[in-house]
């Protein structure tokens, strides 16, 4: 205990020097300091062995303390101090390193367990010199306990952590403005997120916090002007598209992992030559998605979801007062059971979900709405079904600044087919504007399709406006 105690004063003295040094050129130190300095270096932390000579003790102080002695005289003019390059730890802004923690928690073995017999071999065969690397391995031993020490007593003074520091983040902290707020000690350890609670007595309760939450929200505008003496006539358009995403996961790292989404798109489109409406609602969408997993094998789960669809707004064709749908006009709902197989990399997260057991509920419940229209029998509201559901998702990094965002839902009763592919593509011009592409296609033969002879339909938009993620 003694002895970590005097460490920790060393590591604190030497921090402090290593700070003040950052801010001014010239590091000055009094007399006081300087002594108990130089009193802990050499009786305490240098062994005294019998092989130890009090000359030896002096050329170490010299060289790594003694440099420090001319700064105390007044005549002396300043010059900068050469640091060891093995002590760049403990004079860098303080900085919580994984090393001194893995120093304490590993389990230890005599050398000659670690090292193989041939390798032992080929060392003394060789005649190799391994003092230099032994040397780094004592310093970095010491330097260990000492900010092991530090980040026990004085936790609020870290800066920066190890991975800070290695992804380059240290600089863009320095760009920052002055007053931001210092990274919280319960960011040190970033495998394992803590959530904290204070009781009384002072005593803090750590528990792990496995859920993540988080969204992103846009508004698309698009924009079409056409003069009215234009050659070929037409018309001037304009469409808004609103998206708001809201996710709440739970994952255990072990086996345990839920979904849940809720994805809601609204837009609107002007129709100057419509005669009872200034503008149609071409888009949309609420959705509600949980999908919970037991993991069964390395990239497999065992899975039940459940999803439920429907509208916000009134839908009607063009010059024309009929309602075409209304909200839970139709509303449906779908729980299946089944498997989910997810692979995750740096650029693409796939998820495809088979589920050879589904339910699958069709409600109408606007009685302006033809319910013959979606697939129900006449005179009805609610119509069930059984069947098979296949749901891949797919999340894709295509560049730094595009990404693919594709969804499929293929539903089928073993007597009709439904399939819902989404594609959304967006190019991120910075954080808060961006471009996307939208295409969604379907195909449904539970109904009769409204004009034509062809099941299969599709929508598509291009658009600019404003993204934003949190």
């Amino acid at each position: 205990m003694m002895r970590n105690k005097l460490l920790f004063s060393a590591m604190a003295m030497a921090f402090s020097m290593g700070a003040f040094a950052q801010q001014n050129d010239t590091l000055t130190i009094n007399e006081g300091l300087q002594g108990l300095m130089k009193d802990i270096f050499i009786e305490k932390l240098v062994p005294q062995a019998d092989t130890c000579r009090v000359d030896t003790v002096s050329i170490l102080y010299e060289r790594y303390m003694g440099v420090l002695d001319y700064l105390n005289d007044p005549a002396t003019p300043p010059r900068p101090i050469l640091i060891d390059a093995d002590y760049y730890r403990l004079f860098l802004p303080f900085t919580y390193y994984y090393s001194a923690i893995d120093q304490v928690s590993e389990l230890t073995f005599p050398q000659a367990m670690r090292q193989p017999i041939g390798q032992r071999d080929a060392v003394k065969q060789l005649g190799l010199d391994l003092t230099p690397l032994q040397k780094k391995q004592r310093i970095n031993k010491q330097v260990d306990k000492a900010l092991l020490a530090a980040y026990v007593n004085l936790p609020n003074y870290i800066r920066y952590t190890e991975d800070e520091v290695m992804n380059a983040r240290v600089v863009k902290n320095d760009l920052a403005k002055e007053d931001e707020v210092r990274p919280s000690v319960g960011k040190m350890v970033k495998k394992n997120p803590l959530k904290e609670i204070d009781r009384e007595g002072g005593v803090d309760i750590r528990k792990p916090n496995w859920w993540v939450t988080g969204g992103s929200g846009s508004l698309q505008i698009t924009q079409n002007y056409i003069s009215d003496n234009w050659y070929k006539g037409g018309e001037s358009t304009n469409a808004l598209l609103a998206n708001l995403q809201l996710y709440a996961n739970y994952n255990d790292k072990e086996k345990v992992q839920w979904e849940n989404l809720l994805d809601a798109k609204l837009g609107f489109t002007s129709a100057p030559s419509d005669k009872f409406h200034d503008y149609l609602v071409n888009t949309d969408q609420l959705r509600l998605y949980s999908k919970l997993g037991v993991q069964a094998a390395k990239n497999w789960y065992y899975t039940v979801s459940t999803e439920f669809k429907t509208q916000f707004c009134n839908g009607y064709n063009a010059n024309s007062e009929t309602m075409t749908s209304a909200f839970f006009a139709p509303a449906d709902w779908t729980t299946s059971v089944g498997m989910d197989y997810k692979l995750k990399t740096k650029k693409v997260q796939l998820s495809v979900f088979l589920a050879p057991i589904t339910y699958m509920l069709r409600y109408v419940g606007a009685k302006e709405v033809n319910e013959t229209s979606f697939g129900l029998d006449e005179g009805k509201c609610v119509k069930h079904n059984f069947g098979s559901n296949i749901r891949p998702t797919l999340n894709w990094k295509i560049a730094s600044n595009i990404t693919l965002d594709s969804r499929i839902d293929f539903q089928t009763s073993y007597h009709w087919a439904r399939m819902e592919w989404e594609n959304t593509l967006n190019f991120n011009i910075n954080r808060f504007f961006s471009t996307k592409l939208y295409v969604h296609a379907r195909f449904d033969d539970s109904s009769a399709p409204t004009t034509g002879s062809s099941h299969f339909q599709v929508k598509e938009l291009l658009s600019f406006g404003i993204n934003y993620k949190w």
